[in-house]
């Protein structure tokens, strides 16, 4: 049985909400599940994810391989870097000192995206505000 962790997805029409699962690949998308690991708002500025560490890197640990968004998920929230270096045998002392710096880091990151995101807003908005060429009539 080959396992994957993967979304499947919740929510209404046109307001998706996803939750992160580990399933066996041949299940369909929104079929049973094994295990519920977290759960994936991407509608929300910026989008919100939460995920069980723990359960995580067990299903990691047991062969289960994500899927490319849930990869992208998990490296983003560090739980890759994590199992990247449980799985080096590394000590926790060094796993913890490697994360304390990854989260620094990426919150610096995180805070400047949101200020690109904030001035490419205005810049939009400002070259929005200015009148098009109106046609001229013959």
């Amino acid at each position: 049985m080959s396992v994957r962790i993967r979304l499947t997805r919740v929510g209404r029409k046109k307001i998706p909400h996803y939750r992160i699962v580990v399933m066996d690949s041949r299940n369909r998308r929104d079929g049973a599940y094994l295990d519920q690991i977290g759960v994936y708002h991407p509608r929300h500025q910026p989008a919100q994810v939460s995920i069980d560490e723990k359960k995580a890197l067990n299903w990691l640990s047991k062969g289960a391989v994500p899927s490319d968004t849930v990869h992208n998920l998990l490296s983003r929230q560090g739980i890759l870097l994590q199992f990247d270096m449980i799985k080096r045998q590394t000590s926790p002392d060094v796993i913890a000192e490697a994360l304390s710096k990854w989260k620094s880091a990426n919150a610096d990151r995180e805070v400047r995206r949101a200020g690109a995101k904030k001035s490419k807003r205005k810049s939009g908005a400002a070259t929005s505000d200015t009148p098009a060429d109106a046609p001229t009539s013959a």
